[in-house]
């Protein structure tokens, strides 16, 4: 359908910010989209990220990931007298005296290491044959350290004076001229249930369930399941009692630093809001005060009264309680000075006094946002108090920067990430079935 000149013409003249868009209309998304391409350009230079991926130690990430979901026993088999013996780190996996499967001794001194059917180190004090793919790869033993053969494939390595031995996932080896390192990787967690020392090491989940349910104690002076439990919770490798304890203290820190700051923020709430108190000083002063409150991190809070009060959960509680009292704060006075009205000049209508305005014209139009907005708060409290508690705050967020501290209990801190994701889920829905019944379901 085609128009005139002059009908054209006199729409131009009545509607003239449609046909005459100005030049951020025109182009402001390509312009903003130009000027974001440029900032990221920008960064990329400015902040190396191009030398920092090509150098980031990639194979040693790999070896992280695989460590969150696996573990390595880690054996030293040291020559002494012309025999090969097996020592073990203070974290063993394995009880004292227990018979390993991959891990032979052989009557001439000898051991063998088996990684998988056709892998295999057969080691001795003078010469380790290092079978690939069935395969074997001697290694020379001299006084000068270990000498790999000339005809070695890429997984057998020279490195100055030891042997690198890669079996992937299956494992690694270090052969030196007086002992070898290895490093057997299984998958799964070691001794998650039980420690090596304890009564029940050994036994799995099924049979624990059998224990249980089984009528013929173990220890006389207690129960199956009483034992099961005190065995689990007292993991010496694993600390279940003590991680779970730190884990509600987390809880803990979250549930009272937002109940505490709910409480606090809903009245001075009401000094911040303009319609609510006709007083711009109290106003102003209010809302400067939970500008204060909120502007400064929850953790440089949780710094500062770790200093005051000392690790534990107090000053995790009062970091959540200042920060939250500032942002709730400032949330419900905009849910205040957003209210309708009619319902106050109702009550005052009647000749309700100032106190009883407020309690029936006002707090039943903000309450469910007050709770859902305390909810959520709280909800995510639940993931900060863990951050808070590895400054010192205390909670699991102290366990698991210990944990990643030793850079040898990945499976550790997998252990407490997915405890925490667990916790979060939980909460997060307890937290929207409230917010449900409170404000009706959201679609």
């Amino acid at each position: 359908m085609s128009i005139s000149l002059a009908e054209k013409t006199r729409l131009e003249k009545k509607y003239p910010e449609v046909f005459k868009l100005n030049f951020m209309r025109r182009w402001g998304l390509l312009v903003g989209l130009g000027v974001t391409l440029l900032y990221v350009i920008f960064c990329w230079f400015f902040f190396n990220v191009g030398p920092a991926l090509q150098n980031g130690k990639w194979d040693r990430a790999a070896i992280y990931v695989q460590d969150w979901y696996s573990w390595r026993a880690q054996p030293r088999l040291r020559f002494a007298d012309g025999k090969v013996t097996a020592e073990w780190s203070s974290r063993g996996q394995y009880a004292k005296g227990a018979e390993i499967d991959w891990l032979t001794s052989h009557a001439d001194g000898t051991m063998t290491a088996t990684f998988d059917s056709d892998d295999r180190l057969d080691v001795s004090t003078r010469q380790v044959d290092v079978y690939l793919d069935g395969v074997a790869y001697p290694v020379a033993i001299t006084a000068d350290g270990a000498v790999a053969p000339a005809d070695a494939p890429s997984a057998i390595r020279q490195d100055r004076q030891k042997v690198l031995v890669d079996f992937g996932f299956a494992g690694q080896a270090e052969i030196r001229g007086n002992q070898v390192t290895v490093q057997r990787r299984f998958l799964g967690w070691a001794n998650f249930l039980y420690d090596p020392r304890s009564p029940l090491w050994g036994n799995d989940l099924f049979s624990t369930v059998g224990l249980v349910f089984s009528g013929d104690r173990i220890n006389p002076a207690k129960s199956n399941a009483q034992l099961v439990l005190d065995e689990w919770l007292g993991n010496r490798v694993w600390q279940h009692g003590d991680i779970l304890t730190k884990l509600m203290q987390t809880l803990v820190m979250a549930f009272v630093g937002t109940l505490f700051a709910t409480l606090v923020a809903f009245p001075f709430a009401f000094i911040a809001a303009r319609n609510i108190t006709a007083n711009k000083p109290a106003n102003w002063l209010m809302k400067r005060a939970f500008d204060f409150l909120r502007s400064i991190d929850m953790l440089i809070w949780a710094l500062f009264f770790t200093r005051g009060f000392g690790p534990g959960p107090i000053p995790g509680i009062a970091a959540i309680f200042f920060t939250d009292t500032g942002a709730l704060g400032k949330v419900y006075a905009e849910a205040l000075e957003n209210v309708d009205d009619k319902q106050r000049e109702g009550m005052k209508s009647v000749g309700a006094s100032p106190a009883a305005v407020n309690r029936f014209g006002v707090v039943p139009q903000v309450l469910p946002v007050f709770v859902s907005q305390s909810l959520y708060f709280w909800e995510s409290n639940t993931r900060s108090a863990t951050i808070i508690g590895a400054v010192g705050a205390g909670g699991i967020g102290l366990k698991l920067l210990e944990a990643m501290g030793t850079n040898s209990d990945w499976d550790k801190v997998a252990y407490m990430v997915l405890l925490i994701l667990m916790v979060v889920f939980l909460f997060d829905n307890i937290s929207n079935a409230i917010r449900s019944r409170l404000i009706g379901p959201t679609h």
